[in-house]
This record gives C-alpha cells, sequence and structure tokens, in this order.
C-alpha cells in the first residue's frame, strides 16, 4: 500500500540488482537503512523478493517547482506534499527550485523552508533560480537583480542546514564578484538563462560555476556578426569544456534528443556529465488545466505529460515531465541500455551535488535510496533510507 514503511534493522530485497555498470541477479542486505552487501548467497533474515524487477538507485531529481497542485513557491505545506508524492515516481532525493522573490522576503521564505520537516523524498539542498539571471524567461521581473553580496549571505544562512544553490547568468554584470561566495565550500553553481559570450561564459567556469541547468533552453543563438561566420556562445563554451556537466528536461519538446546526442558525444565520459532533471510545475500529474504559477501568471497544461506554457504569450513555463518517464524515454529515444539510462537520473545528478560517496549507486556503504522498475521501467516500490515509501 502506497505510504506504507517496512522499517526493520535488517532485511534483503532479492532480484536483478543495477549498481552501476552491473546488473546482478541476486540479493541486496539493507541495515539500518544503508546496503550493508550485495551478493549471490542467500542473506539471513528477511527476504523481500520482488521477482524480475530491477532493483536501482534511487531518481534525484536537481530542478522541480512543483506538481500534483503543489509548488514550491507556496510555501511549507506544498513542500511537505511534494516530499510525499515524489516517491510515486521514483524520485528519492531532490532540489526544491524556487523562483526569485523580492529582496527582503527571500531569505525569509527560504528560511521557512529550511526549517521544514517532511517525510518522503530528501531535501538535498535549495535550488535558487534568480536573482541574477540576465534573462527571465517564464520567471518574473524580480528574476535580475542588482550585485548584492549581503543578498547571496544571507540566502545561504536562511537555506541551512542545507545548502543554497544559486542558478546564475554568466552575463550580469559584477556577477564575477558572487560566484566565489556562491560556490564556496564545493557548492556547485549553476549556469542559466544566458545569451553570455564565449568569454564570459570561460569566465565563469574558471570562477566556481560548473554546471548548466535545462540546458538550451533560454540559452539563445547568438547572432551572426560576420556573414556565413557561425557564431559561438554560452552553448558551446560550456560544451567544450570537460569540467562542466549540463542537465535537460527530456520530454520530447523542450530538446531534441538529437541535441542530448550531441552533448553526450562532447563529454569524454559519455553520460558522466549529462542529467536529466523534470523542471516540473503544479500542474504535473494531471491533466488538461489552468493553474497559477507563483508571480508568473497562469500556466496551461494542453493534457497529461505536456509541458506547461504561459497562458499570456504560450512560452514554455516549465515541464509536466516525471523522472521515470524521463528515464523511459532516454531508452526509447537514445538507445541507451537501461544501465546508462540509469546513471542520467541518478548516479550523474549526485556527482553534480557532490554526494556521490554515499548517493546515486547501489554499493556497500550507500544509503539505501532504492526503486524498483518492472520491464516496462515502470516504478513498483520506492524506498528511501531503507523505508518503502511508495508501492504500486
Amino acid at each position: 500500500m502506497e505510504g506504507e514503511k517496512r522499517n526493520k534493522a535488517q532485511y534483503a530485497l532479492s532480484g536483478k540488482i543495477v549498481t552501476g555498470d552491473q546488473v546482478i541477479a541476486g540479493y541486496l542486505t539493507v541495515k539500518n537503512g544503508k546496503i550493508k552487501e550485495i551478493g549471490h548467497s542467500k542473506p539471513t533474515g528477511g527476504i523481500i523478493d520482488v521477482g524480475d524487477c530491477l532493483i536501482v538507485p534511487g531518481f534525484i531529481d536537481m530542478h522541480i517547482h512543483g506538481l500534483l497542485y503543489s509548488l514550491i513557491d507556496n510555501g511549507p505545506g506544498d513542500l511537505i506534499d511534494i516530499c510525499h508524492n515524489l516517491p510515486r515516481y521514483g524520485v528519492t532525493g531532490f532540489l526544491p527550485t524556487l523562483t526569485p522573490r523580492r529582496a527582503g522576503e527571500d531569505a525569509a521564505f527560504l528560511h521557512a523552508l529550511a526549517t521544514t520537516r517532511a517525510e518522503g523524498a530528501k531535501i538535498l539542498g535549495f535550488h535558487l533560480e534568480g536573482p541574477f539571471l540576465k534573462l527571465a524567461g517564464a520567471l518574473t521581473k524580480d528574476a535580475t537583480s542588482d550585485i548584492d553580496a549581503s543578498r547571496v549571505l544571507s540566502l545561504i544562512e536562511a537555506a541551512k542546514p542545507y545548502k543554497a544553490i544559486f542558478s546564475i547568468s554568466p552575463d550580469v554584470e559584477g556577477i564575477e564578484t558572487l560566484i566565489p561566495l556562491m560556490a564556496w565550500n564545493g557548492t556547485p553553481v549553476f549556469m542559466t538563462h544566458t545569451a553570455a559570450t564565449v568569454e564570459q561564459t570561460q569566465r565563469a567556469i574558471r570562477l566556481g560555476a560548473k554546471h548548466a541547468t535545462h540546458f538550451y533552453n533560454v540559452f539563445p543563438c547568438p547572432g551572426e556578426t560576420d556573414s556565413g561566420v557561425r557564431p559561438c556562445g554560452a552553448v558551446e563554451a560550456i560544451l567544450a569544456d570537460e569540467r562542466v556537466s549540463v542537465d535537460f528536461i527530456f520530454d520530447g519538446v523542450h530538446v531534441d534528443p538529437v541535441a542530448v546526442q550531441l552533448a553526450l558525444a562532447c563529454k569524454s565520459k559519455g553520460p558522466g556529465r549529462v542529467c536529466f532533471i523534470t523542471d516540473s510545475n503544479i500542474g504535473t500529474g494531471l491533466g488538461a488545466g489552468q493553474f497559477t504559477f507563483a508571480d508568473s501568471g497562469v500556466i496551461e497544461f494542453a493534457c497529461k505529460g505536456a509541458p506547461a506554457r504561459s497562458v499570456r504569450d504560450g512560452g514554455l513555463a516549465g515541464s509536466g515531465l516525471t523522472m521515470d518517464q524521463a528515464l523511459r524515454n532516454a531508452v526509447k529515444w537514445l538507445n541507451l541500455d537501461v544501465r546508462e539510462a540509469i546513471k542520467l537520473v541518478s548516479t550523474n545528478p549526485a556527482k553534480v551535488l557532490g554526494i556521490d560517496d554515499h548517493k546515486g549507486l547501489l554499493l556497500p556503504g550507500y544509503d539505501a535510496d532504492l526503486v524498483i522498475l518492472d520491464k516496462d521501467l515502470n516504478v513498483v516500490q520506492t524506498w528511501i533510507g531503507g523505508e518503502c515509501f511508495f508501492e504500486l
């Protein structure tokens, strides 16, 4: 039953275990919320047989605004609901993503979220999409702010005990003074909403911005300045730099599969620096309908799974994508083996967030964040810290 929790000191799951690059038909033993061992020998204690299903690492969504009528920007109550509902889509950890608020309001609101206690998918930090963005896209006018180090420090403090992860535009004037603050202690800094030049992008990378979120979206192509010469900008600078990881909204609308294949080819270790996110909005998981997206106005979903679009101008305003669907899309449209596809939704996001020493793989000592998938890659169960939070 959904929401049921099994909290046993030690038990084992029996099935096909996707550890990383291997698939092992055997047993995965969990003790006190951690993976104790993986092997072929039958362990002592209780065994839960999942048959021919796959046991894979839990999914990590680094960019999500909402789903099922709930929106991070609406406050702690909606955050609690999102934590509760995400396991049905295989998500075991995520970055709640906030749109910009006015200075003086944003830190207090973030603090209220950071002190909220919720069960279900684990909060891995807070993603602040703004306020240092050059291009607003579907966000409010508050997406662009004057450079203010004290504001950055207040948001970092407000997010504690979590990290505040900023999305910035490399072409915001003066941003070079803020990136080192944002990147302090190894915190990732994301690039997005930008028409930056190659030089501006490379400078941001040198200072600590090592990831690009919803890559290609709100990354406009630079115009030709010399007829017949193809110009380069932020996209090319990011693709050319092996230090930089990228993520995509892989719903078939936001980016063409060929664009994702290009990124996979550019990154020297293939899928190693490519991730999927949802950027899902309030109507995700529902049917057709209209909803209010924070201060950005009314958005509309044409059907379940369709992207969100602004009623005002028809522009994209997030997605209706879920992480389990992104996984299935990767296998179908990119012709990836399930082991490689899992890296895009679990292993690689854990690397970006610097938590790949205990999340993103199924190995002894790692957190027992697990998803059970059937032969069609539908979520059957989701386990977080050794407890079952969703069962079909």
